[in-house]
């Protein structure tokens, strides 16, 4: 049974959390959904302190091109560490150029290059599309890092919920694929079990805001294109169904006490410790899914301050 949890919020949050939309998505809304604009709109002062270029880099074989956008601090020479980073959106929305606002005040902070990568949607593209495309460009910036100015030994994955669900089976794939290695995985709420879908006993206070178990359900069913918690479901898909987490790169996973992400996540991390794996976690209280919206908050200042350091930390 779940119960209302709003007088667990974080007082600080819930101005935003009665702006957000309530209610269930379906197919026939995604169109209106994926045309929303940007939360944030970019700073100009960002704007003169980075550069930015969209690149078209080779996909999967037999599929498109990904397109790529790529942010440098101005003015750095030499090799930069890179943050390769895979935007959320429930595996149905979302894009990379939605993410310039952070993504340019990171570079710039952090002293890093980032690439953002457009990878294909579901339903349209079923899984193992998004995935696949995720590591097609990933591996086109390890074959080009001299000509992008990139340390290959400083190249880690970053996202946030279907996002970081992406950057933690991409941990996994270049680890079984033995093509190259990544130095870290730098997880925010990740969306990385569909069995959280059919749980028997789910967590009567998490998931009740922003992003609800039925959305859960319809971004699932969308990337799968079976129901949730199906067997067989890859590693791939769903980096929870994974037997073996061993040999992947030190790993930062960060989450809120509401979000329906928060047990999922917890095992998780659970397991990394358990197959030898660094592994930072941090709970924020009274957060809920996309917390971070209101940047405002405490909770969020001190999300971004971890989340830095922790980025500064892997990429020295």
């Amino acid at each position: 049974m779940t119960l209302s949890s709003r007088h667990l919020v974080d007082p600080q949050l819930l101005k935003l959390l009665d702006s957000v939309p309530a209610g269930d998505i379906t197919a026939e809304m995604l169109p209106l959904l994926r045309r929303a604009p940007a939360r944030f709109e970019v700073n100009a002062r960002d704007i003169e302190r980075t550069d930015m270029t969209v690149q078209r880099v080779p996909g999967p074989a037999g599929a498109p091109e990904v397109s790529v956008n790529i942010y440098r601090p101005k003015g750095t020479a030499g090799f930069l560490p890179c943050i390769f980073h895979i935007h959320g959106g429930g595996y149905v929305m979302g894009s990379a150029g939605s993410m310039e606002a952070a993504h340019r005040p990171m570079a710039s902070d952090l002293a890093c290059c980032i690439v953002s990568v457009d990878y294909r949607l579901a339903p349209e593209t079923r899984f193992p599309g998004a995935i696949e495309d995720c590591y097609s460009a990933l591996s086109w910036v390890v074959t080009n890092a001299a000509t992008l100015g990139i340390d290959t030994t400083r190249i880690g994955v970053m996202g946030e919920s279907a996002g970081g669900g992406l950057a933690a089976a991409l941990a996994l794939m270049v680890r079984d694929r033995g093509e190259f290695r990544l130095a870290f995985q730098h997880l925010i709420f990740p969306m990385i079990d569909d069995r959280t879908c059919v749980a028997t006993d789910p967590h009567p206070f998490a998931g009740e805001f922003v992003w609800t178990p039925q959305r859960n359900h319809f971004g699932w069913s969308s990337l799968l294109g079976v129901e949730p918690g199906s067997d067989g479901v890859s590693p791939y898909a769903a980096a929870a169904r994974a037997e073996n987490l061993a040999g992947l790169p030190p790993a930062y996973l960060a989450t809120g006490s509401l979000d329906l992400f928060l047990e999922e996540d917890l095992e998780y991390a659970r397991r990394l410790w358990r197959a030898g794996a660094p592994t930072e976690l941090h709970v924020y209280p009274g957060g809920f899914h996309g917390f971070q919206w209101d940047p405002t908050a405490d909770i969020t200042r001190a999300a971004k301050r971890d989340s830095y350091a922790a980025l500064t930390k892997a990429m020295a």
